[in-house]
């Protein structure tokens, strides 16, 4: 029964975690929050990448046509692999789009008590819809050169993994990373607000069911805390991807996030460090999942944001 209940804890709480962002939005964000309009472009809303109800994708194309290349921006949604859609981000896109790029929000088959879906699959789908993403740009007489990657909690998760894991087969090369508070890790260690640090029997078959469903596959309790563990969750884990290839990144995390456990952020930091990357690492130390108590330290966020795509794929 605990193992059903944390299950469940994650999946709710990591759901709805992300939706207290800014009920009451500062004033600097207004600039990141876009209406969409002639002016800026124009959106193609659901077009198909795959056979799943699910494989849709918006793209968001810059009024300025007729240069010889653009940079594609893809933001993926939050919601707790669960919930969630692209369209929450329009605003967000729309931003991106009155930059000059080219920029795409992408749904994923979420998972439900129906399917075995899992952050793997979800993960591959992202994937699979890169090459149609820059087909599609293409046809409209958008011709993309580069990419970046960014989405916040769940999505965050799946913009690293892509990143980190599957940018040697991006059909063009990833220049840059964003997210906000996407685990990156899945040790039980770091998971102590589900309890799942406790050295107990019930603890430990409840990381096993928990994390096997986020990898899509059952999990041996007895290998936790192993090696063998580390390869088998590695598919998933962010963190374990990093090497001295890794694009540039911007995270950002809560000191206070009980939904993504905080202790992820640190293998994530310390990879990214060990291994030279260039990075920006945002601490709020008075919030949560939502980010929503340091102001200040939000807004230097997305500045940072900005800087590195002026510098890594700059408007042409």
């Amino acid at each position: 029964m605990f193992v059903f209940i944390c299950i469940l804890t994650f999946m709710v709480s990591f759901g709805v975690g992300i939706a207290s962002k800014f009920v009451i939005r500062p004033s600097w964000a207004k600039k990141y929050s876009v209406q969409m309009t002639d002016e800026i472009g124009k959106v193609y809303k659901d077009i198909s990448y795959g056979d799943g109800a699910a494989n849709k994708f918006d793209l968001y194309i810059p009024a300025d046509g007729g240069k010889e290349s653009y940079g594609l921006v893809v933001y993926l949604h939050a919601g707790g692999f669960t919930s969630g859609d692209k369209a929450g981000d329009a605003e967000m896109l729309a931003w991106l789009c009155s930059r000059g790029y080219v920029a795409a929000g992408i749904n994923y088959t979420l998972r439900t008590g129906e399917n075995d879906k899992s952050v793997y699959s979800q993960s591959m789908e992202i994937k699979e819809s890169m090459p149609k993403v820059v087909e599609e740009a293409q046809k409209l007489g958008y011709p993309v050169d580069s990419m970046t990657i960014s989405g916040g909690s769940a999505g965050g998760t799946l913009a690293m993994l892509y990143a980190y894991r599957d940018a040697a087969d991006s059909p063009v090369p990833v220049k840059m990373m964003f997210e906000a508070v996407g685990p990156s890790s899945f040790y039980r260690s770091d998971w102590g607000a589900y309890g799942l640090d406790r050295d107990t029997d019930e603890s430990r078959k409840a990381a096993a069911g928990l994390f096997g469903v986020m990898l899509g596959q059952e999990i041996d309790v007895d290998i936790l805390d192993t090696p063998q563990y580390d390869e088998i969750i590695k598919p998933i884990s962010a963190f374990m991807w990093v090497d001295g290839d890794t694009v540039p990144s911007v995270i950002a995390y809560g000191a206070h996030d009980r939904v993504c456990p905080f202790g992820s952020a640190a293998h994530l930091v310390d990879a990214l460090e060990e291994n030279n990357v260039d990075y920006r690492y945002f601490e709020m130390p008075h919030s949560g999942h939502g980010l929503q108590n340091n102001d200040k330290i939000y807004e230097q966020y997305m500045k940072a944001v900005e800087e590195y795509l002026d510098r890594y794929m700059p408007v042409k």
